[in-house]
């Protein structure tokens, strides 16, 4: 299992001694090239990222709607998918977006990635089912103040020094309120890179997985 509350389901099935759980690492985001953020016409620290895909159980129209409430004077990038999305849902996710909002699509370079995330000012992960997820895991290790949906996947992942939204009005609190702390989001970004370190790295990801093999063995 990768997380806490999927073992705890997995052991309504089997016995709970058959079951392992370790989580997925993510690797650390010290630097990152600036320059690869000029094709995006983005500045580091000035705007917010979302991965997922387009998707209504990770919250994609939520966050849109509520960054584009009013004006944030920071730019919000939604990566992912949308020809492949619902196109009912696509159009309500793209009618909600203000100007301030831009749709890159999917972006496979790792390297860009990275630099998006390392740059980011604040990552927004609206998944509202899962485990584990690896994008999460990624945004620690690049050291993100986190933005997550309130549910016990996310808070067991992120821990509870991240804000949390359960829905659209709380979203759009949630921008007001960090934003423009530039403080706070300091803060946030020392504490997430401690948490990585101490929980996600692939040496510790991986050496519970030699653990169990051995037992296994």
């Amino acid at each position: 299992a990768d997380h806490p509350k999927i073992k705890n389901h997995l052991a309504t099935r089997v016995r709970p001694g058959k079951i392992s759980m370790i989580p997925y690492g993510a690797d650390v985001i010290n630097n990152a090239d600036s320059d690869l953020l000029v094709p995006y016409e983005l500045q580091p620290q000035q705007y917010v990222i979302v991965i997922a895909r387009p998707e209504p159980e990770n919250s994609i129209l939520e966050i849109v709607t509520a960054f584009s409430e009013q004006q944030r004077n920071k730019t919000l990038v939604v990566l992912g998918d949308f020809n492949k999305a619902n196109p009912q849902y696509r159009d309500q996710v793209f009618a909600a977006a203000s100007s301030e909002v831009i749709f890159p699509g999917a972006i496979y370079d790792q390297q860009v990635v990275n630099a998006l995330r390392f740059y980011a000012c604040l990552y927004v992960h609206g998944h509202q089912v899962g485990g584990t997820n690896p994008s999460l895991v990624e945004a620690l290790g690049a050291g993100n103040p986190v933005l997550a949906h309130d549910n016990h996947f996310n808070r067991w992942v992120a821990g509870d020094g991240n804000t949390y939204f359960s829905n659209t009005r709380e979203c759009a609190q949630a921008f007001e309120s960090l934003l423009d702390n530039v403080t706070l989001l300091q803060s946030i970004r020392q504490q997430n890179r401690q948490h990585h370190q101490t929980t996600f790295t692939w040496d510790k990801i991986l050496e519970q997985y030699e653990q169990v093999l051995l037992k296994k063995g």
